[in-house]
């Protein structure tokens, strides 16, 4: 799939996913699922959910300071999921978050 393809096919994904999004976060969310090397080869549906969870988590959650407090990812995860499912609810996202987060 040529970059332009990949790229309309996660923007057409993300758009599904989370129809309320701000467009400044539509692109931040984009370009994360285009520049990440572990979702170069992801489907695009795959790659726009993991970025939208990802970015949910790094920029509305405090998930980076508990890291730095020194609690592991799984528990910084399980400490920021009301928080990131609150912002996803708002961009329309009905999918909820499994132990995959």
């Amino acid at each position: 799939m040529s970059a332009l393809r990949r790229r309309a096919a996660i923007e057409a994904a993300l758009r599904q996913l989370a129809p309320k999004i701000p467009a400044h976060e539509f692109g931040a969310v984009i370009d994360h699922a285009l520049d990440s090397e572990g979702l170069k080869t992801t489907a695009p549906a795959n790659a726009a959910w993991l970025a939208l969870v990802a970015y949910a988590r790094h920029v509305f959650t405090g998930y980076d300071d508990l890291l730095a407090q020194g609690y592991d990812r799984d528990s910084a995860r399980h400490f920021v999921v009301a928080e990131m499912e609150a912002v996803l609810s708002g961009w329309g996202v009905r999918r909820k978050l499994g132990e995959d987060v």
